[in-house]
Order: structure tokens, then C-alpha cells, then sequence
């Protein structure tokens, strides 16, 4: 047998099986051959054959096994790169020794700069021991025997709270609707409040008046029968008695009895220190325990307020400073938040009763309808409620009401824009929400901060603005008209002062607050000692800092007396209002309302259908 193979130099080549040789029979007849012998020059490939192992040529090219390269172009590529490589650890390694100039982040904005002064304010006003980060160098312990001095009370500890504006009484009906108000910012722009490092700083103050609310009825009580509404008497400087109004001294240095007063007839006392507690577990949710207090706090409270019908101010001295003119507003307010911090449907069921909000005037308009105030919350709760409708849409039974609290704050909303004229402005640019009388600032704010978080809650629903009439208006016309209000109160306005003490570089210097006008130089100045420094032309000693004064008059007028309230007197119910406002609006538009917090107690919505339609009858 015989195979045939094609012979490499030319020919054929036979193999016979039955005599071939083994491989190294024909690899030493190979090397026996006669290379000069052969009849044709061999190329490079046959020559390797012929060539032994010594005499191999240096390889020019370099096998990498799924490419063959030039081993000049492989050397070449090899030395760039770890060339390459030893550079850029030269760079890195300047580049880490040498020093850098850090980016620091963009200045914050004028409201955010206003809100930590603005907060600072409330730390000015606290009664009681004072913490050690308070932070106001000029306050001390004070009025620690509140409760004891007055041998007719029965709550014996009422240390604490805030006192109200420039004098050392605690109002709590005012207090407390500040308290809601800076707990209804938190739950809406905590992550704003985070941002801006003010988030502890925020809800220490809320807890400080809380601490002190249940303080001032037997909160472990599931019903009560009476409640504190005033520490601390009122008065004039013709009073023969020591009082906080007749004396002009330092909270540290008054060493005169503190009367308690107490009603046992006050719905909207109780109410409003009801939605101040609620609003309040909200913010602590997450202490579980305090929260829990908190609730039940204000369900005792409530049903106070249901279940002993009157107002607090009726025959006694809180007519002269804070009137309340109804207690049918805080039902709806105080129920409101009820409803959210507990979920309980009947809270819900009374805030949207239709006889409540016509006591609480919802449907008969008026010249101060929408203007939200610490004597009326009608405003605060249709904006509150219109937030329900608007992102639970809890339908029937409770879609009518919400739907005309729904509509109603969208009319109220369009009388504070230019285009209407429900409201004056001044010849500056304010609007006169409360027609030309004094101390306007209050207003303002608060007109400021339901604006802003309204418009906030239409953007987080997807609805690009609402109607006034037949006229179509975007959200950020809102957020404009709080803008131009807030400015004005920071300084653009024609006196092109800074109505926030300490903001910019024109504010008021003689402040109507007895502690920031009396130096802090260990004499203690008696009752009528101080009159002198009510009294004096030269400014405050102490700067009371993120105090908002009372406000210019209706011609942009201001007159920076201290003895003129009217103008230069700040109050617990007017920062609150400020701090709220200012956190609406600071953060450049760029974080918005936490739209979930607020429902955290809410069970999930199954509206119950309608009644079916009555049987059809020929």
C-alpha cells in the first residue's frame, strides 16, 4: 500500500507503508542531504527547516496569540505606555501634595440667612430655666416660681413656655397657635429645615412650649374641667400694683407675684392648644412615647372644647390684649389636626361639617375673609383640609365640604394678588390685610406662608396653577406675592430698612422689649427703676436678633420709638409666622413640600359610596 503526498522540493513524494522509515530514519536522511545540491533558492520558511537550533535568526515578530505584531512596534507600544504610566503617577502624585482650594457651596439665600435669625428670637423669649445652648447671652433663669406665687391655683409648676411679646406675661392662646404654626412648617419642609441645619434647632423650641402646655391642665386626665390661659397680669403704668405691664424690668430681676389665670368656659383656648399638641406629635412621630402624650394631651383637650362652650376672653383681661372674637374657627383648626394625628374619621367628620364652618363665617365672606391670624385659623384650616382633597381625595361623605374649602381658598388666595383689590397695598408694595390698623407685619407673613405652601401643594399634585374668575393663574404668581411681601419685610421698601432686628444693615434699634433695653450690668433695677430705660433715645443694649417689630403704618412710616408698641413690638405669634414664611420660600424653589409626613396616622381612604338614588315612582 502506498500513499502520495506532494514532495517540498518539487515532485512527488512515495511513501510505502510496508518499508517506511521511523521519524528519526527520515529526520537524519534530511540532515544528510546537500544543500548546495538543491536546484532552487529556498525561501525563509523551508530554510528554518534545514537550519538546526543554533543557527535560528533573531525573530522580528512577536506572537500574542490572537495577533502577530512587529516586535519593534510591540517594544514601542510596551515602553509608551509604562512611560504613560509613570507620568500620570508623577501628576497624581503633585497633584495630592500640592495644596487645593476647596469649592465651598453657594452663599444661602436672604431667607435662609433671615430664618436663623428669625428662629434666634424665640430663644430671647424663653421662660423658666434656660438650657445651656441657648445661645442669648443677656437671658438668664427666670420667673421659676410661676404657679408657687399664686396661693388659688392648683397647678403649682407652670415654669416654662414663652413669654409673649416685649413684656413677661405668658398668653397662651397666642403661644399656642405660634407653637402650630412652626409645627406645621417642620411637617411640611423638614428636609429644608435639615438643610439649612435648623431641623434641632426647630423642634427644640416647638417641645419647649409643648413641655410647658401640659403643664397647664392634668394632662394624664381623659377629661378636664379647667385650663391655664394666662401667667403673669396686664395692666398700665398708672396701676399702683407691680405688673408686667406697669414694670419695666428684666424677666431675671422680677421678684413680684405672678397671678394664674384660669377658665373653665374656654372653646378656643382649649381647641387651639388642641391642634398645637397635635400638630406637635408630628413633628415627634418618631419619639413614640412623647408623641403619644402629646395625642392624647389634645384629645382631653378637644373635648374640653366641645364639651364646655365658651370664649376666653369673656370678662377678663385677655379682651384687652388678645380678644378672641369665636371658638368655631379652632373646631374646624384644631379637629383638622386632630384628624392627622390620629386618623380618627370623626375628627374629619367634624371639621367638615357645614354648620361649623358657617358659625365659622367659611361662607359669608367679610373684610378680613382669608386672613389667617392667631384670633382666626378659618384660612389655615381650608388650606389644611384642600390638602386632603388634593392628594387623598377622600370623596363621600366629606368631598362637599372639602370642595368648597377647596374653592373658597383659591378666592381668598386671588383677593391677595395686585390684579384685585379686596386689599390696599402701600405706596411700597405692602398689602394692608388688615386695612390701615396697626401692627400689619403678622398678617403679612402668615398671607405669605399660605401662599407659598399652597402653591407648593398644587405643584406636588401635578395642577399648574388655578382660577380667579375666568382668569387662569399659574402657582408661581403665589410664590411671587410672597416673595414681594417677604422683601419688603427684609428691607425693600422705602425707608429701606429691615423690619427683622439684626437682618441687613438698617433694623430697629430701640425694640419695645424690656430685656433687650435694659443692660445686663448686675444692677437690678426695681418696678419703676427701669423707666428710665424705656424711656432713653439710645438704642437697645442687647439686640434682640430675628425679632420682627410690629411694622410700618399704612404710608410705609416708621417711627423706631420704644415707646410706641404700635411700631416697634415683636411678638411670639408674629415670628412664628416669619420663621414659617421664610422656610416656604428659602432653598431657591428647590426641595418642596414632604408630601406624606402629615398622613402618617391616616388609614388608608375606601370612600363609601353614595345612598343609591331613591326608587324612580310614575
Amino acid at each position: 500500500m502506498s500513499m502520495y503526498g506532494r514532495d517540498p522540493w518539487g515532485g512527488p513524494l512515495e511513501i510505502n507503508a510496508a518499508d517506511s522509515a521511523t521519524d528519526d530514519d527520515r529526520s537524519r536522511n534530511l540532515q544528510d542531504y546537500d544543500r548546495a545540491a538543491l536546484s532552487r533558492p529556498l525561501d525563509e520558511t523551508q530554510q528554518s527547516w534545514l537550519l538546526g537550533p543554533g543557527e535560528q535568526k533573531k525573530k522580528k515578530y512577536v506572537d500574542l496569540g490572537c495577533i502577530i505584531v512587529s516586535r519593534k512596534i510591540f517594544v514601542w507600544t510596551v515602553g509608551t505606555i509604562l512611560a504613560a504610566g509613570l507620568l500620570a503617577g508623577f501628576i497624581t502624585l503633585i497633584v495630592k501634595t500640592v495644596p487645593r482650594h476647596r469649592h465651598h457651596p453657594p452663599p444661602p439665600d436672604n431667607y435662609t440667612v433671615a430664618l436663623h435669625k428669625a428662629l434666634m428670637f424665640f430663644n430671647a423669649q424663653r421662660s423658666g430655666k434656660l438650657p445651656k445652648h441657648n445661645n442669648v447671652s443677656w437671658r438668664g433663669n427666670s420667673c421659676l416660681n410661676d404657679g408657687k406665687s399664686d396661693s388659688g391655683s392648683i397647678f403649682k409648676n407652670l415654669v416654662g413656655g414663652y413669654y409673649d411679646a416685649g413684656d413677661a406675661i405668658k398668653f397662651n392662646f397666642p403661644q399656642s397657635f405660634a407653637m402650630t404654626m412652626l409645627s406645621w412648617s417642620v411637617i411640611e419642609y423638614s428636609a429644608k429645615y435639615e438643610a439649612a441645619g435648623e431641623l434641632n434647632h426647630v423642634k427644640d423650641i416647638i417641645k419647649w412650649g409643648t413641655d410647658y402646655f401640659l403643664k397647664t391642665f392634668n394632662s394624664t386626665a381623659d377629661s378636664i374641667d379647667q385650663l391655664v390661659m394666662q401667667v403673669g397680669k396686664g395692666g398700665t403704668s398708672d396701676d399702683s400694683d407691680p405688673n408686667d405691664h406697669n414694670c419695666w424690668m428684666r424677666p431675671e430681676d422680677i421678684d413680684y407675684d405672678r397671678p394664674v389665670a384660669i377658665c373653665s368656659t374656654c372653646s378656643d383656648l382649649a381647641a387651639e392648644m388642641a391642634a398645637a399638641l397635635a400638630s406637635a406629635s408630628i413633628v415627634f412621630k418618631d419619639n413614640k412615647a412623647y408623641s403619644q402624650k402629646l395625642v392624647h394631651g389634645a384629645k382631653t383637650l378637644f373635648k374640653f372644647s366641645r364639651d364646655q362652650r365658651g370664649r376666653y376672653s369673656t370678662d377678663n383681661e385677655a379682651s384687652i390684649f388678645y380678644n378672641s372674637t369665636g371658638y368655631w374657627d379652632e373646631f374646624v383648626w384644631g379637629a383638622s389636626w386632630l384628624y392627622y394625628a390620629t386618623g380618627n374619621s370623626s375628627y374629619l367628620q367634624l371639621a367638615t361639617t357645614p354648620g361649623i364652618a358657617k358659625h365659622a363665617g367659611a361662607f359669608w365672606g367679610g373684610p378680613y375673609y382669608g386672613v389667617l391670624s392667631w384670633d382666626n385659623k378659618l384660612a389655615g384650616a381650608q388650606v389644611l383640609l384642600s390638602r386632603l382633597r388634593l392628594f387623598l381625595n377622600p370623596g363621600y361623605p366629606y368631598e362637599e365640604i372639602l370642595s368648597t374649602f377647596h374653592n373658597q381658598t383659591g378666592i381668598f388666595l386671588c383677593s391677595f394678588l395686585p390684579d384685585f383689590t379686596t386689599f390696599n397695598r402701600t405706596k411700597g408694595g405692602m398689602i394692608q390685610l388688615n386695612h390701615g390698623s396697626p401692627q400689619p407685619l403678622q398678617y403679612v407673613v402668615n398671607a405669605a406662608f399660605l401662599a407659598t405652601v399652597f402653591s407648593d401643594y398644587l405643584d406636588a399634585a401635578d395642577t399648574p396653577g388655578w382660577y380667579c374668575g375666568p382668569h387662569f393663574y399659574q402657582t408661581s404668581v403665589l410664590r411671587k406675592f410672597a416673595q414681594t411681601q417677604i422683601n419688603y419685610i427684609l428691607g425693600k421698601n422705602p425707608r429701606k430698612m429691615s423690619y427683622v432686628v439684626g437682618f441687613g444693615n438698617l433694623y430697629p434699634k430701640r425694640v419695645h422689649h424690656r430685656g433687650a433695653s435694659i443692660p445686663k450690668n448686675k444692677v437690678k433695677y426695681n418696678c419703676k427703676g427701669g423707666w428710665k430705660w424705656r424711656d432713653s433715645k439710645k438704642p437697645n443694649p442687647n439686640t434682640i436678633v430675628g425679632a420682627m417689630v410690629a411694622g410700618p403704618d399704612r404710608h410705609d412710616g416708621f417711627h423706631d420709638v420704644r415707646t410706641n408698641y404700635n411700631y416697634t413690638e415683636p411678638t411670639l405669634a408674629g415670628n412664628a409666622g416669619l420663621v414659617a414664611a421664610l422656610i416656604a420660600l428659602s432653598g431657591e424653589g428647590t426641595t418642596k413640600i414632604d408630601k406624606n409626613t402629615i398622613f402618617s396616622a391616616v388609614p388608608p381612604m375606601f370612600p363609601t359610596p353614595p345612598p343609591p338614588p331613591a326608587p324612580w315612582k310614575p
